[in-house]
């Protein structure tokens, strides 16, 4: 019985127990960090050093074109399904591509572009008023030329 009380309470401590540092402040710094990406989910990365904590804001391919459609701020938790009809310009979604190179399984950067292009269809948007599964094709056929990085 000892020893699982023990098992239980090591589980369930705080993230931030061990180090020692302080729930608000490290709430305060992510707040701080995740201003730009209101009404969106991401990843945030916290690295803790000499009781420091550093936030890294880790947006997902998703989140990225999402904000590249503009659309206002909205609150999660009272709108829901809510669908995302807007146009993107293919230079977005070039920097989109480029900002998620480093976290692709792709072996070149118009794989890449392929991977978020497939994003932007399961999100529900255009690319330059086409459907995205259009321009996959297109890049696929060579019709529009990717840049190698």
């Amino acid at each position: 019985m000892e020893s699982f009380c023990a098992d239980y309470l090591r589980v369930c401590r705080p993230v931030n127990g061990p180090e020692k540092t302080s729930p608000k402040k490290v709430g305060d710094d992510i707040a701080k960090a995740t201003g730009d990406w209101k009404g969106l989910r991401i990843t945030v990365r916290l690295t803790i050093q000499n009781r420091q904590a550093v936030v890294d804001v880790v947006p997902s391919a998703s989140a990225l074109i999402i904000k590249a459609l503009k659309e206002p701020p909205r609150d999660r938790k009272k709108v829901k399904n809510i669908k995302h009809s807007g146009s993107v310009t293919f230079d977005e979604i070039l920097t989109v591509a480029r900002t998620m190179r480093s976290r692709s399984i792709a072996r070149e950067l118009s794989g890449t572009i392929k991977e978020i292009l497939g994003t932007a269809q399961s999100v529900g948007c255009t690319i330059d008023g086409r459907p995205p599964h259009d321009v996959i094709d297109d890049i696929k056929s060579g019709k529009i030329e990717c840049p190698s990085e």
